[in-house]
């Protein structure tokens, strides 16, 4: 299927909690049109009828996904369903757009990824915070080594609830500070270790803690939780010239940047002492575009198919987010065992 003056025709498979989001953001989007929606539920596709009177809807996934008009497809529906319906999406030539985690098993991964690479198809997941702005100014901070060598980064991601079936609260909240921690540093953990819990029986893991390690020494930690009394979203990271801090429940100046560090003195006459030196300096809170994610990812999202190039969240990014679940929640539950992580040589 071919793409010239022609807008591009989406479909969302999923009208549940991020289903509509979708559809809002693509029936906005420039160049595309909001052609059908697929949901098992006739109260969902009634809503859908409401307030997109002109996009079709139906029950049947399949028949969406081999309508020979529609050009690209995202799923929003639960994990279990991710990768029967991806792959048919992809042996039928649409491009996919999944949401995270974009399977439940690395090999599940694998196999779309290399689909989409011998199909020649965009395979983007939704890790939605590698399109906010102060994310992407982490990156630019990070990259322009703005903070020095980066030490640490320490995140706390909790709330009460939502607890879900067929997920645990690594695969639900962790995995957003996998993705950040893969974009903003550029690099990949080698071994992670991770403790946590089943309040709950019958349920998943609903509080963990995660360390992951990397080469350079750096290293990083997550607190998530679905049990906490109040909802935090904060991450904190240190460099050996400047810190951050990241709130994302903050009303402005979410993002803040400390001219704070420490250093090691050489004076002989201190060699009895502690040879830290303090630097206290400025804090100043960068101006970052308040755009919503989504929007920005679908317009990534369109302009990888029609310029027929990678996305930054592609196939590659999702295994690689899969790979970290599996291996947190493999260490989790051998109670904090050490679990390595592949090597990836052009991550």
């Amino acid at each position: 299927m071919t793409l010239s003056d022609e807008k591009l025709n989406i479909a969302v498979i999923g009208y549940g909690y991020w289903g509509p989001n979708l559809v809002r953001n693509f029936a906005e989007l420039d160049g595309a049109r909001m052609h059908s929606v697929a949901d098992l539920s006739e109260t969902a596709l009634e809503k859908v009828s409401k307030r997109y009177p002109t996009v079709n809807t139906t029950t049947d996934a399949m028949a969406l996904i081999h309508h020979p008009d529609i050009h690209a497809v995202a799923i929003a529906t639960p994990v279990s369903t991710h990768f029967d319906l991806a792959m048919a999406a992809l042996k039928a030539g649409k491009h996919v757009w999944l949401e995270k985690p974009m399977a439940e098993t690395s090999k599940q991964a694998r196999a779309l990824v290399a689909e989409a690479e011998a199909r020649g198809l965009v395979l983007h997941v939704d890790h939605t915070f590698l399109y906010t702005g102060p994310v992407q100014k982490m990156r630019e901070l990070v990259q322009s080594k703005s903070l020095g060598n980066p030490l640490y980064y320490d995140s706390t991601r909790v709330n009460l609830g939502l607890f879900q079936r067929d997920v645990n609260v690594i695969s639900d909240l962790a995995v957003h500070d996998f993705s950040i921690l893969d974009y903003v540093f550029d690099m990949q953990p080698t071994a992670v270790s991770a403790s946590g819990i089943n309040h709950y029986p019958g349920t998943p893991e609903n509080l963990a803690y995660i360390t992951l390690f990397y080469e350079t020494g750096f290293i990083a930690h997550v607190n998530v939780s679905w049990l906490a009394p109040v909802k935090v979203r904060k991450i904190l990271i240190g460099g050996t010239e400047k810190m951050i801090t990241f709130d994302e429940l903050e009303p402005s100046e979410k993002l803040k940047i400390y001219d704070k560090g420490v250093s090691l003195t050489d004076d002989p006459e201190q060699i009895h002492e502690m040879r830290v030196g303090y630097r206290v300096g400025d804090m100043w809170a960068p101006k970052v575009p308040n755009i919503e994610a989504l929007r920005n990812g679908t317009e990534h999202f369109r302009d990888c198919i029609l310029n027929q190039t990678q996305s930054i969240s592609d196939g590659q990014f999702g295994l690689r987010m899969v790979e970290a679940i599996e291996a947190a929640t493999q260490s989790m539950r051998a109670r904090g065992a050490t679990v390595q992580l592949p090597a990836y040589e052009d991550a």
